[in-house]
């Protein structure tokens, strides 16, 4: 079985060299990355506001996160091959338009499972929009070192996106919660007219794993199902019990799939690749509490200590300045002492603070659980960029499309399930502060597991940027 080309082939000459860094298609996917990943933090700090306007318990509010993070992690795989049939131009068009009408639909939103239903349009065409974005900086920028500066570009507008997402939803929730859904409307407008300006993309023949698809996503519903409903209804619970046998009977189906099509969705051998494998759990952990926390935290400062939402917000500011001061330093971070040190090290600074937090959240004054945060957002550059980076060069140039998209199908999967499990436990009746404890002690545990694993790579230096890219 042959992995799938991540994208056309490098060219050579003076158009690779005349590519501005504001060049259209990198405004227009950098703009799409900041609002995916906007919407996939923002809403913490407002679920309060949105259960005290439209109603509900905290499960249906774990939907409003879920109901996103899920199909965008369930569509991701496809949405690429889509994209590619499509044309990375064009599908990132449609995912624009459709996020921007899915924005407005959760803006006005007269009830919790009308905004539910927008959410999952969301994920669906955030997911989209990410693999084409990719595709676009890859088309405008064919010279791998000039390539690379852009892709540094676009990830920026993530870590914009998650580090700012607590502070804006404070001080956009201050005014209505529904402004954090329609603040998307002008920056889509923004990114369509400057994808309007860039070339056409060019079109391919990709098969979609259909089965695949079905199966992946029957076992991460059910998984998710499961652990928001397990708090509410009880482990033993038929609903539950159903659920978690509709996940384990889907997984293996999944399995056996992915073994025998032509085309599969994730190629099993990918697993087969140790520093594959290292990013994948790096990328899952990281998000687990990068993810959990925040969702925890929020829940916690307005539920149980009476915080306002622009309250809560600056509680994480000194979190993300810390996180938006070191992200253009973690490349020669990584090249002076190892992504092996950065990936351990980071994994371990976020373990130690997830339990560092859960002593103190529930009675530390804000200014200090607002520094005991910091070492997450330290940790942000030292994992995220690292991760990717050591993934990447595990794979050859043909199939770093299909593993990109394993890799952030891991990350999404990792935040879902996060809030999915805290959430079920912050939902046991009469024992909120305990299920807080007991979710961030959990993150912690997965984290120091990732970072052990991490260990396995070998000692190396990041190599400096070449001129050649990989076959």
């Amino acid at each position: 079985m042959t992995l799938p080309t991540a994208g056309p082939a490098p060219q050579t000459g003076d158009q690779s060299r005349s590519t501005p860094l504001t060049s259209p298609a990198l405004v227009a996917a950098v703009l799409g990355f900041f609002v995916v990943t906007l919407d996939a933090v923002i809403v913490n700090v407002a679920l309060p506001s949105v259960r005290a306007d439209l109603g509900g318990g905290v499960a249906g509010l774990q939907w409003v996160m879920d109901g996103y993070t899920l199909t965008f992690a369930a569509l991701l795989l496809t949405a690429g091959s889509l994209g590619d049939r499509l044309g990375a131009r064009r599908a990132f068009g449609i995912g624009m338009t459709v996020f921007v009408i899915a924005s407005v639909a959760c803006g006005l939103a007269p009830s919790l499972p009308w905004l539910v239903a927008a959410r999952v349009a969301q994920g669906a065409a955030a997911a989209m929009m990410m693999p084409s974005s990719m595709a676009l900086i890859r088309q405008t920028f064919p010279e791998p070192r000039q390539r690379a500066r852009a892709v540094g570009v676009w990830a920026m507008g993530g870590a914009l996106a998650s580090t700012s997402a607590p502070l804006l939803g404070g001080l956009l929730s201050t005014v209505g919660w529904r402004l954090i859904f329609l603040v998307n409307v002008p920056v889509g407008a923004v990114a369509l007219g400057a994808l309007l300006r860039s070339e056409r993309s060019p079109r391919r023949t990709s098969p979609i794993d259909v089965a695949g698809q079905v199966t992946a996503v029957l076992a991460m519903g059910g998984l998710a199902y499961g652990a928001i409903e397990a708090g509410a209804l009880g482990v033993t619970a038929a609903p539950v019990v159903a659920a978690f046998f509709v996940a384990v009977v889907a997984t293996a189906l999944f399995v056996v799939v992915e073994r025998r099509v032509h085309h599969p969705m994730v190629p099993l051998e990918l697993f087969r690749n140790r520093p594959v494998s290292i990013s994948l759990a790096a990328g899952f952990a990281f998000m687990v509490g990068y993810y959990g926390l925040p969702f925890v935290v929020s829940l916690l400062l307005q539920q149980e200590r009476g915080f306002t939402p622009l309250a809560t917000g600056l509680v994480f500011l000194p979190m993300m300045v810390a996180g938006a001061a070191l992200t253009p330093f973690s490349a020669r971070a990584a090249e002076r002492w190892g992504r092996r040190a950065m990936l351990a090290s980071g994994l371990a600074l976020m373990a130690v603070d997830l339990v560092v937090v859960g002593l103190a959240a529930p009675t530390a004054p804000a200014w200090l659980l607002g520094l005991l945060m910091v070492p997450l957002g330290v940790g942000g550059p030292l994992v995220s960029p690292t991760a990717t980076a050591v993934l990447l060069d595990a794979v050859p140039g043909r199939s770093v499309g299909t593993a990109s998209g394993v890799f952030n199908t891991s990350r999404q999967l990792g935040g879902a399930l996060a809030i999915a499990v805290f959430g079920g436990l912050l939902a046991v009746p009469g024992s909120f502060v305990a299920g807080a404890r007991i979710s961030l002690v959990l993150g912690a545990l997965v984290l120091a597991a990732a970072a052990m694993t991490s260990l396995q790579l070998a000692r190396d230096r990041l190599p400096p940027a070449g001129p050649q890219e990989r076959p």
